[in-house]
């Protein structure tokens, strides 16, 4: 036989099959499991509908004054949750029975007034069951019930509950709580808002300040009336309800969605500072005289130097910080900040020691209030200026001891006088002239990539005449990976080199989070070195404060605050500066 003409079956014809098979088997199981779940809820719902049948029988046979639930509105016999078996499902049913004003004969308040607006009873009958999965779609039966009788005037009135959103939009579904123990019988009622946010109680007794309600929703805020005179906040901003006869009384409460907050508190290179406590205050206030904060909170930013809040209402809230050993070089974003329902905002306090007196300024756009960076800031007392730019901090090197570097030459002394370097000597006991020896920084961690290098300053700014051009000199190289390092001079390059103090730095260096600088150093006369005290650098990165700037150790006494910034207006303020910490803001107005 020609084995050409063989056929069989190759791997992947094996695969396809198998596939298709398991495609089919799949298809074939998902049908008959969903018979099954569609079957077991057919008997779930029967048995439902068993247990709220029992109810209706029950309300069936009671008067019409009786149909009503033990603390609600209108009060009456039937429980407002209980627990009924049927065969081996448990449900919890729920009955809610309300007062309708049928608008047929008027409504109360209204044109005609109806003086008796309880008309009939609506009666909602809720059967779930908690047990039985989430298939299972809880069953309700709704009915009327209507008096035999003419209805006849009443001396109750009613309250007319509205759940609104931050916009003013009505929140349906929301869980409005009605307490009152001094009425006869006792009131404590359950409720939930209609489609419109409201929730329409007729029939209610009578009661001077005796009614109690809270709005409540899952992941929302929550709003309630306070007694007066309460411990506390005994000047509510909203009392507890009055009901007269024949009048409606209509209460607003306000909730929406929650948010939360992601505290930290680091240095201006968001290295952490743990366990720093601050206290954060909403402006919402919920009674008067003196005025009582809705929401007021001290905690502690923990080990991590980081804590989160949940459950947040929307507001405007402020941060301050309790500890004294601690300065407050700005936060991020400017305190107080205003939260949106349903947000994530995070928020930094940039701390270092104290150094006190201490004067925070911040400036701000007096129209929008956002954020001005690069502002120059000028502090004046006498014959004392001190200058500032907000959005900018400070590094300083001055201590090359120890091995604290990454690498040298040789021919620098790094362990000599301390802060301080210089060119070893020979064994002359002079210098090698004519021989350039360098240094590489330790590694400067900036906090984060979004950064800025403005300049490079070092001391002393000159050098000894006799030491020659360039004998002292610098390159700087920056990265994000803490590995590549290039480095470069004033004009971008290789090529060149630093040799003026405060320079500016190549905008090629931003938008990097690692730093590192080489000194170099030479000489032209064998009995005198170049030296170097310290370096520093100007910056911006994620954990500078963009629109302010930190003057410590100051002197007390009264100092004038100028304020410059390109497309505005200068600003000035006068400012008393006492012991301790203090702060300033400064609102620039557009050109």
């Amino acid at each position: 036989m020609n084995e050409r003409n063989r056929k069989g079956t190759s791997l992947i014809d094996l695969v396809v099959s198998m596939a298709i098979i398991a495609l089919l088997f799949g298809g074939v199981y998902l049908i008959y499991f969903s018979i099954v779940t569609a079957i077991a809820n057919i008997g779930i719902r029967n048995a439902a509908a068993i247990a709220i049948q029992s109810e209706t029988e029950t309300i069936r046979n009671l008067t019409y004054d009786n149909i009503g639930t033990i603390g609600g509105i209108p009060a009456g016999v039937l429980k407002p949750t209980q627990s009924v078996t049927v065969g081996r499902y448990n449900f919890s049913v729920q009955t809610i029975v309300r007062n309708i004003d049928d608008p047929f004969d008027g409504v109360l308040g209204g044109t005609p007034n109806d003086t008796a607006p309880a008309d009939y009873k609506l009666v909602s009958i809720t059967a779930s069951c908690p047990l039985c999965g989430t298939n299972f779609i809880p069953v309700t039966v709704t009915t009327t019930v209507a008096p035999k009788n003419l209805e006849s005037a009443t001396q109750d009135g009613s309250i007319f509950v509205s759940a609104l959103d931050a916009n003013g939009v009505g929140v349906p579904g929301a869980t409005v709580n009605v307490i009152n123990p001094n009425v006869i019988p006792s009131i404590n009622l359950t409720d939930t808002t209609n489609a419109s946010g409201v929730l329409e109680l007729v029939g209610v007794p009578t009661s001077t300040q005796g009614y109690f309600i809270s709005v409540t929703k899952p992941g929302y805020s929550s709003d309630r009336t306070y007694p007066l005179g309460g411990a506390g906040n005994p000047n509510p901003v909203t009392p507890n309800v009055t009901v007269a006869a024949q009048t409606v009384t209509s209460l607003t409460l306000s909730i929406d969605h929650t948010s939360s907050f992601a505290v930290s508190t680091t240095d201006n290179r968001c290295n952490a500072i743990p366990n720093e406590s601050f206290t954060l205050k909403g402006a919402k206030i919920i009674g008067t005289g003196p005025d009582v904060l809705k929401f007021s909170t001290t905690t502690t930013t923990g080990a991590s130097g980081t804590v989160a809040l949940q459950n947040i209402e929307w507001d405007t809230y402020t941060f301050s910080l309790n500890d004294g050993a601690r300065d407050v070089v700005g936060t991020i974003p400017v305190s107080p900040i205003i939260v949106n329902p349903s947000s994530s905002q995070p928020f930094r306090f940039v701390l270092q020691n104290a150094a006190e007196p201490a004067l925070l300024v911040t400036v701000l756009d007096a129209a929008t209030g956002a954020e001005i960076p690069n502002a120059h800031v000028t502090l004046t007392k006498g014959a004392t200026v001190l200058t500032a730019v907000t959005g900018h901090a400070g590094i300083t090197d001055t201590d090359w001891s120890g091995g604290n570097i990454s690498g040298q030459s040789g021919g620098i002394d790094t362990n000599g006088t301390p802060g301080s370097l210089a060119l070893l000597t020979n064994p002359s006991s002079t210098y090698d002239t004519g021989v350039t020896s360098w240094i590489t920084s330790k590694t400067i961690d900036l906090g984060g990539s979004s950064s800025t290098l403005y300049a490079i300053s070092w001391n002393p700014g000159s050098e000894p005449s006799s030491t020659g051009a360039g004998s002292l000199e610098f390159q700087i190289a920056a990265n994000n990976d803490n590995a590549t390092w290039n480095y470069i001079g004033p004009d971008g390059t290789a090529g060149t080199f630093f040799t003026t103090s405060g320079a500016a730095l190549p905008v090629s260096l931003a938008g990097n989070r690692y730093l590192r600088y080489q000194v170099f150093m030479s000489t032209q006369d064998p009995s005198i070195s170049p030296t170097l005290t310290d370096v520093s650098f100007d910056f911006s990165a994620d954990c500078v404060p963009q629109a302010q700037t930190l003057f410590s150790s100051l002197a007390q006494g009264t100092y004038s605050v100028d304020v410059s910034a390109g497309g505005y207006a200068a600003g000035s303020a006068s400012v008393s500066i006492t012991p301790g910490f203090q702060s300033q803001k400064i609102l620039l107005t557009h050109l």
